[in-house]
């Protein structure tokens, strides 16, 4: 899909509908502009409280990956509470 905008002053643009459509855009919300290959791309952007930004870390989110991949194949268990878990951590340690 391609469409045409006119470059306004301040150097504004307005993104057409059917393009804000597509990726759900609305008004107020952010955008990353940035230059890659000699285009400007413009792609929409969640914003996360700063108390949450560590779970979006790659160390946690590695984490998070090793640990799914560890369940998968079985090396790992899930508990119904936390209560099971430490009780099986007080027999073992």
């Amino acid at each position: 899909m391609s469409t045409t905008v006119k470059v306004r002053e301040k150097y504004q643009i307005t993104i057409p509908e059917k393009v804000r459509e597509k990726v759900s855009i609305k008004v107020g919300e952010r955008v990353e502009v940035e230059v890659r290959n000699g285009y400007i791309v413009i792609r929409p952007m969640i914003e996360i409280p700063k108390d949450q930004a560590w779970f979006w870390s790659r160390e946690w989110q590695e984490g998070i990956k090793k640990a799914k991949e560890e369940y998968r194949k079985g090396k790992a268990r899930s508990f119904k509470s936390a209560k099971e878990a430490r009780k099986l951590t007080e027999n073992v340690g």
